[in-house]
C-alpha cells in the first residue's frame, strides 16, 4: 500500500514537472533570455576589470622598494688643491662603482589615488549599464518572437472552427446525394477545400516551429514543439507610467564620472609627500675623499609638487564641461524619442481598440448570415460555393479580429517596453 502511494506520488510530481517545463511565460522567457545572451558575460568582465585595476591602485600606498647599480668612468674628480704637510689626500679614483636600494613610503599623494579608484569605480558602473542597455534589447526581439507564436496558436484556433464548419457542410450534403436531392461534385467541392484547410494547418504549424526554434536559440534551452506560452496580462495604466529606461541611468552614470574626473585633474596638481631610505655600497660611498669601497645610507622626507600639470588643467575641465552638455543633448535627444514613440503606440492602441469592437460586430452580422447559408443549404436552396462564400466570409472577420486583438496586445507590450516598464 505505501509503496503504491509513493508510485502516485511520484507519477504526479512528474506530471506536474512535466507540465511546468511544457508551459512559458514571458517575463520567464525575458530572464532566460537575458542569463544566457553572450552579452551578459560582458558585466563580468568589466565587473572584474574594475576590481583589479582597484586593488592595483590600492598597492599605491605599500612601501616601494627598488634596487640600481651603475658603473661609470668620469673624465675628471673632485680634487682638493692643497697640500698639508703630514697628511695625504687620496684623490678619488675616475672609474666608480654604486649598488644601492631604495625604500620609499608614500605619505600623502594629494588624494590621487582615492581620485582614480573614484574614477575606476564610476567607470564601472558606465559600462555595466552600457551592457544593460544593450541587454535591454533583446527584449523587443523576444516580444516578436513570443506574440508571434500566439498570434499563430490563434489563428490555428480558428482553422480548426472553420474545419467544423466545412465537416458539418459535408455531412449535410452527403446526405442529400443519397438522397438524390445534391450533386456528388458539391460534396467533393466541401472535401477539397477541407484539405485546403488542413494544408492551412500544416503550414501554420510549421511557422510555428519556426518561431519556437529561433526562441529556443534566444533561451539556450530547446522548447518542446507544443510548448504553451501564457498570454501577457497588460495593466490598466498602460502609457501613463514614468520612462525608466537603463538609458536614462547610463546618463546619469556618465555624468558622475565626469565629477569624479574633475575631481582626478584637481588631485594631480597637488604636491605628494614621501619618506625614504637608500643603503647600499659603492666607491665612493658618501665621503668622497675615501677612495675605498664602503656602505652608506641615507634616509629622510621628499616632497614633489609637479607644476606641468597646470598647464592643462583649464583646457581638461573645459573638455569634461563638453562631454556633459553632449550628454545632456544624447538624453535630452532620447527622451524625445522614446515621448514620440510612446505617443506613437497609444495612438496605435486607440486605433485597435476601435477595430476590435467593429470586428466583433462585423463577426456577428457574418455569424448570422452563416447560419442562415447553413439553413439555406440544408434545404437546397443555395450552392456549396454560396454556403462556403459565407463560411469564409465568418473566417475572415474572425481572423481579422484575432490579428488585431494581437496587434492590440503587442502595441500595449511595445509601450511598456518602450518606456522600460515590461
Amino acid at each position: 500500500m505505501i509503496k503504491h502511494c509513493l508510485r502516485m506520488m511520484g507519477l504526479l510530481l512528474a506530471i506536474g514537472v512535466q507540465a511546468q517545463d511544457n508551459r512559458l511565460t514571458l517575463d520567464q522567457a525575458y530572464d532566460l533570455a537575458r542569463q544566457n545572451y553572450p552579452f551578459i558575460k560582458q558585466k563580468d568582465l568589466v565587473r572584474r576589470t574594475a576590481d583589479l585595476t582597484i586593488e592595483n591602485l590600492n598597492k599605491g600606498f605599500f612601501p616601494q622598494f627598488t634596487v640600481s647599480g651603475q658603473a661609470t668612468y668620469q673624465s675628471d674628480v673632485t680634487r682638493i688643491p692643497i697640500t698639508i704637510p703630514g697628511i695625504k689626500l687620496d684623490v678619488p679614483g675616475k672609474d666608480q662603482y654604486k649598488v644601492q636600494a631604495e625604500l620609499n613610503q608614500l605619505l600623502f599623494d594629494g588624494g590621487n589615488i582615492t581620485a582614480q579608484k573614484n574614477v575606476q569605480t564610476a567607470n564601472e558602473l558606465v559600462e555595466d549599464q552600457r551592457a544593460e542597455v544593450e541587454l535591454y534589447k533583446v527584449k523587443d526581439r523576444i516580444n516578436q518572437l513570443y506574440l508571434g507564436i500566439l498570434l499563430v496558436d490563434e489563428q490555428v484556433k480558428q482553422v480548426d472552427y472553420v474545419k467544423g464548419d466545412i465537416q458539418l457542410g459535408i455531412k449535410r450534403v452527403e446526405a442529400q446525394v443519397k438522397n438524390g436531392t445534391a450533386f456528388r461534385s458539391s460534396q467533393l467541392t466541401l472535401e477539397a477545400e477541407l484539405m485546403k484547410n488542413d494544408q492551412r494547418i500544416i503550414e501554420l504549424k510549421a511557422n510555428r516551429k519556426g518561431l519556437v526554434d529561433v526562441l529556443s536559440l534566444f533561451v539556450n534551452k530547446q522548447l518542446p514543439v507544443d510548448i504553451q506560452l501564457a498570454q501577457p496580462v497588460i495593466p490598466a495604466t498602460l502609457v501613463q507610467e514614468p520612462v525608466a529606461r537603463p538609458e536614462l541611468k547610463l546618463y546619469n552614470y556618465q555624468s558622475e564620472l565626469f565629477k569624479v574626473q574633475n575631481g582626478l585633474i584637481s588631485a594631480k596638481n597637488r604636491p605628494r609627500t614621501s619618506m625614504f631610505i637608500q643603503g647600499g655600497y659603492g666607491r665612493p660611498a658618501l665621503n668622497l675623499l675615501n677612495n675605498n669601497f664602503d656602505w652608506f645610507y641615507i634616509a629622510g622626507l621628499r616632497f614633489n609638487w609637479a607644476l606641468g600639470n597646470l598647464y592643462t588643467t583649464k583646457k581638461e575641465r573645459e573638455l569634461l564641461q563638453v562631454n556633459q552638455r553632449m550628454v545632456d543633448v544624447q538624453k535630452e535627444l532620447f527622451m524625445l524619442n522614446t515621448n514620440t514613440q510612446l505617443k506613437q503606440q497609444q495612438a496605435e492602441v486607440d486605433k485597435l481598440s476601435q477595430l476590435i469592437q467593429s470586428d466583433q460586430q462585423i463577426i456577428g452580422i457574418r455569424a448570422q448570415v452563416k447560419e442562415a447559408a447553413n439553413a439555406q443549404l440544408t434545404n437546397g436552396v443555395i450552392t456549396v460555393n454560396d454556403f462556403l462564400k459565407e463560411v469564409n466570409a465568418e473566417d475572415q472577420a474572425k481572423q481579422s479580429l484575432i490579428t488585431h486583438q494581437l496587434q492590440l496586445l503587442m502595441a500595449q507590450i511595445n509601450a511598456r517596453t518602450i518606456a522600460g516598464n515590461q
